[in-house]
């Protein structure tokens, strides 16, 4: 009996079309077929089998990645855990979830809202995304700045090895030492070390009030600076981004409003929490300073309303054209440098590039748009902005992850002695190389 039968008598497989995900990228045919369990021990019959027959597998969500992190070539099976979706538990006093890969992102946050809890970890993709991809990729979002990546949200994990055990990571508790800390080498690894199969994750109490402050600029340089000086006041903000120009304008032209008007960036701040009025009152002072026009929020409502802006960048940009979606990080005190640097590549190439960040982390997201095909200029447009990022003390991914895009780039950050720590855990975990072959480094 071939693999295939095997595999069929134990989980619903079916034939796999060309494989994709949001960033682009594909394989090099279509993969051998899609695996579609729906328990664990369905996962772990599935990734035993393809160890036995030397069968590459790679896992997969919801497919939301922008990195090609979960797209397979020929040859590979594609292990769709998105069938593992149940939200097990939710402890209102210990404060944790315990779910399944398959849940998704926002789904979690309105189960912990009927708690009063909330998933604090929020990608732009939560309602499509699964916890699993997230934790694939450590997934960011604009309410890190104050709460941190998925990293940060992860107290255990259960996952399924290259020869089909099943381990636990971590535990339920806040503090913990004990050994080495697996949870936070398996979180980020894009499924090359492992097939997570159950996360316990940290929930935080909800906000009683969030409130925002918005304020235009006449250039990214200033808007950086207030930025950096609201670092310097040490003032805590839940949310801090940053727009430029030219996703001002193509945000105009999408959705009717008038922001470019007003100047060539904007920053919208938010505060949360019981101290929240002292705090964004704080935080609008600052932003004012530099301003050419400001706003600050006082309600739910207007809070909404100026949060639109950021809300609509991306599906903008996207409405005219295809997308380049670019992700790098660098220190916060190089933010007006990066933007500066991301104008000029834009410039040398001939390409439309917008630029909004999350400022008060350094993750900007530069969106090289184009028509038609991929062009060599994008391609290095794209090379330029991960050597930006370098030349700059920061890294070519903040939130996205490695997946096809970006190996070449990865060995230049980190250099070859990292690079073989990262091999020689690889080939501990999965001594056959079956676990999502060709992603990461």
């Amino acid at each position: 009996m071939g693999f295939l039968d095997e595999l069929r008598a134990v989980v619903p497989v079916s034939e796999a079309p060309a494989s994709a995900d949001r960033s682009g990228a594909t394989g090099d045919g279509p993969p051998l077929a899609i695996a579609r369990p729906d328990t664990v021990d369905g996962v772990r019959t599935a990734v035993r089998l393809a160890s036995a027959h030397g069968v590459p597998v790679v896992p997969r969500g919801a497919g939301t990645g922008l990195a090609g992190g979960a797209v397979a070539g020929r040859g590979e099976l594609v292990l769709d855990v998105s069938g593992l979706d149940r939200i097990v538990e939710i402890d209102p006093v210990d404060a944790v979830a315990v779910v399944e890969p398959g849940v998704r992102t926002a789904a979690l946050d309105r189960a912990a809202q009927e708690f009063g809890l909330r998933y604090a970890p929020d990608p732009a993709s939560a309602k499509i995304s699964t916890i699993g991809g997230n934790i694939a990729t450590n997934a960011g979002g604009m309410r890190c700045v104050k709460y941190g990546v998925t990293r940060d949200a992860v107290l255990g994990l259960d996952v399924v090895l290259a020869d089909g055990r099943l381990i636990s990571t971590g535990r339920r508790t806040v503090k913990g030492v004990s050994g080495l800390d697996l949870t936070s080498l398996f979180v980020g690894a894009e499924g090359t070390l492992g097939v997570v199969v159950g996360a316990t994750l940290r929930l935080r109490p909800l906000p009683a009030r969030t409130l925002t402050a918005a304020a235009a600029y006449d250039s990214v340089a200033a808007a950086a600076r207030a930025c950096a000086e609201l670092t310097r006041q040490r003032r805590e903000p839940s949310l801090l981004e940053l727009l430029d120009g030219a996703t001002l304008e193509v945000i105009d032209r999408a959705q009717g409003t008038d922001l470019a008007t007003r100047g060539r960036a904007l920053v919208i701040a938010q505060a949360d929490g019981p101290s929240a009025d002292e705090e964004i009152t704080a935080i609008a002072k600052v932003l004012a300073e530099e301003a050419t026009g400001s706003e600050h929020a006082v309600d739910p409502e207007s809070s909404e309303r100026l949060l639109f802006a950021r809300r609509m960048a991306l599906p903008s940009i996207e409405r005219f054209g295809r997308a380049l979606i670019e992700d790098i990080c660098v220190p916060r005190s190089r933010l007006a440098e990066a933007f500066e640097g991301v104008a000029r590549i834009a410039a040398a190439h001939d390409v439309r590039i917008h630029t909004f960040a999350h400022a008060g982390d350094g993750n900007l997201h530069p969106i090289v748009s184009y028509d038609g095909p991929l062009t060599s200029e994008v391609h290095h447009a794209g090379d330029d902005l991960f050597s930006l990022a370098l030349d700059l003390g920061g890294t070519v991914t903040g939130e996205h992850g490695i997946g096809l895009l970006k190996r070449n780039w990865l060995a230049r950050e980190v250099g070859p002695d990292v690079l073989d720590v990262h091999t020689a855990i690889k080939t501990a975990l999965d001594p056959r190389g079956i676990l999502n072959p060709g992603k990461g480094f």
